[in-house]
C-alpha cells in the first residue's frame, strides 16, 4: 500500500484517461492534482466541454489545472515537488524540465506492446494492421515520443473481430491494474527497467478526418478492419448519387465477402450477393454491407436503407 501522504500529480485529458483515473481514485493511489487540457467546442452545436479527464476529477474534488500549454505550468509543478507524475492520453509533449521534477519521475500508460505503435491512435493502428495481439506498456517517459525504458507490459490477444471502443476500454482497465501494480513496486523500490529497441518502432499517425474516406481498389478485408478501427471518429463514408444530389453514407458494420464469381466489377459497384444482401466490389472480394448511416439521419440496417433508395443497387460509390 502506498502512503497517503505520497504526492501525485496526474496528466490526462481523453476517456482512456478518465478510465485510469477513476481506477486511481478509488485506490490509494489519489492525486493532489490533475492537469487536464482546456475546454473546447465540441458537436454540431459546439457546446464548450470539459474533457473526460478533468470532469471527473472534478466530481472527485481534485484539484484540476487546464493550461493551454503545460510548459506554462512548469515552474509551479517544481514548486509542488510531486514524488511521482502519470500520464495517460494527454496529447502534448511533456517538456524535460516537467519530466524531472518528481522524486521518482514521469512515467506514461500506453495502449500498445511498445515500441510497437508508437505515437497518438495505436489502438486504431492495432486493428488497421490486422495486429493478432496487442496491450499495454506502463514507461518511463523521456522527450522522444513514446521511447523511454519500459517497466510493465502485458499483452492480451485479439479476435480480429474488435471496433475501436471495445478495446479501448478493454486497455483502458487493464492499463489502470497494471498501473497499481507499477505505482507499488515504483514507491518500494523494486522496479526494473528495459530499454526499448528502436529498431523494431512503428509509429501510429494523427488520424484526420479524411481518413474515413474508403478507397473501394483496396482489398475487402482491409476495408472491414477500416471500417472497426475508426468508428465512431472519423468514421468509414463513401458517396451515392442518387441521380438527383451526393449523399454523404457512413458504413458503421460489415463483413468480407470472399468472392466466388471470377468477373470483376468496377471498384465500388454495388450489387446484390448471396443471403440477398448488399455488396460493394473491392480490390478484392466484396465488402457486405449491414448497417450505415446518412449524414444527419439515424443510423440504419442496410437493407432499410434499400427500401427508400432501391436505386442503390447498380449504383458505383464514390469515395
Amino acid at each position: 500500500m502506498v502512503n497517503n501522504k505520497v504526492k501525485i500529480i496526474f496528466i490526462g485529458t481523453s476517456e482512456f484517461g478518465a478510465i485510469i483515473l477513476e481506477k486511481l481514485v478509488t485506490s490509494t493511489n489519489k492525486p493532489f492534482l490533475v492537469i487536464s487540457a482546456p475546454d473546447k467546442a465540441v458537436g454540431r452545436k459546439q457546446i464548450v466541454t470539459p474533457p473526460p479527464v478533468a470532469t471527473l476529477a472534478k466530481k472527485h474534488k481534485i484539484l484540476v489545472v487546464q493550461p493551454e500549454r503545460i510548459s506554462d505550468s512548469s515552474d509551479e509543478i517544481k514548486r509542488l515537488s510531486p514524488d511521482l507524475i502519470i500520464l495517460a492520453a494527454y496529447g502534448q509533449i511533456i517538456p524535460e524540465n516537467i519530466l524531472v521534477a518528481p522524486k521518482y519521475g514521469s512515467i506514461n500508460v500506453h495502449p500498445s506492446l511498445l515500441p510497437l505503435w508508437r505515437g497518438s491512435s495505436p489502438i486504431q493502428h492495432a486493428i488497421l494492421n490486422g495486429d493478432k495481439k496487442t496491450g499495454v506498456t506502463i514507461m518511463k517517459m523521456t522527450t522522444k515520443l513514446d521511447a523511454g525504458p519500459i517497466l510493465f507490459q502485458k499483452e492480451i490477444e485479439m479476435t480480429g473481430e474488435e471496433y475501436f471502443q471495445e478495446l479501448h476500454d478493454k486497455l483502458a482497465k487493464l492499463g489502470a491494474e497494471l498501473l497499481n501494480e507499477a505505482i507499488l513496486k515504483i514507491f518500494s523500490g523494486k522496479i526494473s527497467v528495459r530499454p526499448q529497441d528502436d529498431s523494431k518502432a512503428t509509429y501510429a499517425k494523427i488520424l484526420k478526418k479524411e481518413d474515413g474516406k474508403i478507397d473501394w481498389r483496396k482489398p475487402a478485408e482491409v476495408l472491414e478492419r477500416r471500417i472497426r478501427a475508426l468508428y465512431p471518429w472519423p468514421g468509414s463514408y463513401a458517396i451515392f448519387n442518387d441521380g438527383t444530389k451526393s449523399i454523404k453514407i457512413k458504413i458503421l458494420k460489415a463483413r468480407t465477402l470472399k468472392s466466388p464469381d471470377k468477373k470483376k466489377y468496377p471498384f465500388g459497384k454495388v450489387l446484390i450477393v448471396p443471403q440477398n444482401e448488399i455488396g460493394v466490389q473491392c480490390g478484392k472480394d466484396f465488402l457486405t454491407i449491414e448497417r450505415l448511416q446518412m449524414e444527419g439521419k439515424k443510423e440504419m440496417a442496410a437493407e432499410d436503407f434499400l427500401r427508400g433508395h432501391p436505386d442503390f443497387i447498380g449504383a458505383t460509390l464514390g469515395k
